[in-house]
């Protein structure tokens, strides 16, 4: 096979293959079916044409044999009047017009078995067409089926083109949509473990826990001391004499006063200091 066959080989197969994917199968149905109207209306006007021949054929006929009559009379005419050379020259005509008479008669048979050849075959080609339409009409209706249930199928497996674009979108906001979770999950995590206030403050762990020591060790020295002013004043009211003045008791009284509100300033402090943990925390 030369280049330009092949050439025009693929080039052919190319032009097939568009045409059978542009081609609406209905259509081209549609086409045949006018196609074949077309034509039976050709063989019915063939068929009209042919009996209009055949009627001028027939009315030409008519003249002649009214002229055959008209020469008949002529030449009986001119024998009862003795012209038998008029009687002679109307028999001749009557005679030429008989011959035309059937050669017209010839004519008219041929035009006639046309006639009925051609209507035979308009009644083949009508009944054709009549079962054509039908099928027609039932594979319109396959067609039609079979692409609304292909339309369905794609549909429901998602194999179109638009369909893979709709679950491709899907799958990618349930991907953003998982991110945010996370991140929502995470942002919440950090700002429980107090991970934003270390982010917000210029202070790190580890002068938040030698913030908590200091707190723990002053607390802790304060109790101590409130423990030693508290043994100290019990030893002292053991040693007394038991004939101690009123002025003593009222000292006493005073500095166990001044004692009670050592030992709530000490509470105090020491919730104050927790209330800082707290709120360093």
């Amino acid at each position: 096979m030369g280049i330009l066959s092949r050439t025009s080989y693929v080039i052919r197969s190319k032009i097939n293959s568009l045409l059978n994917r542009a081609e609406d199968p209905t259509q081209t149905l549609d086409y045949s079916y006018e196609q074949m109207r077309d034509q039976l209306q050709d063989v019915k006007r063939g068929i009209a044409d042919l009996t209009t021949q055949k009627k001028r054929l027939e009315m030409q006929k008519r003249r002649l044999e009214d002229n055959v009559e008209k020469h008949n009379e002529q030449a009986r005419t001119a024998v009862q009047q003795d012209r038998e050379d008029l009687a002679r020259r109307a028999l001749e005509k009557k005679k030429t017009k008989m011959n035309q008479i059937e050669d017209l008669e010839r004519q008219i048979s041929d035009l006639q078995s046309q006639q009925d050849q051609l209507i035979e075959q308009k009644d083949e080609l009508q009944a054709r067409i009549e079962e054509f339409r039908t099928k027609k009409e039932t594979m319109k209706a396959r067609y039609e089926a079979a692409e609304a249930s292909s339309t369905v199928s794609e549909a429901m497996t998602a194999t179109g083109e638009e369909f893979e674009d709709v679950g491709r979108a899907i799958e990618r906001a349930e991907e953003k949509t998982e991110d945010m979770e996370a991140r929502a999950a995470a942002l919440d995590e950090l700002h429980e473990s107090g991970a934003f206030d270390d982010v917000l403050s210029d202070k790190d762990n580890i002068d938040r826990e030698l913030e908590e020591l200091s707190a723990g060790s002053g607390v802790e020295a304060e109790l101590e001391t409130l423990k030693s002013e508290v043994g100290g004043d019990e030893g002292e009211s053991d040693a007394e004499p038991a004939g101690a003045t009123e002025v003593d008791s009222e000292v006493d009284e005073t500095e166990l006063d001044d004692l009670e509100s050592d030992v709530e300033d000490g509470e105090i402090e020491a919730e104050l200091a927790e209330l800082k943990d707290e709120e360093s925390s």
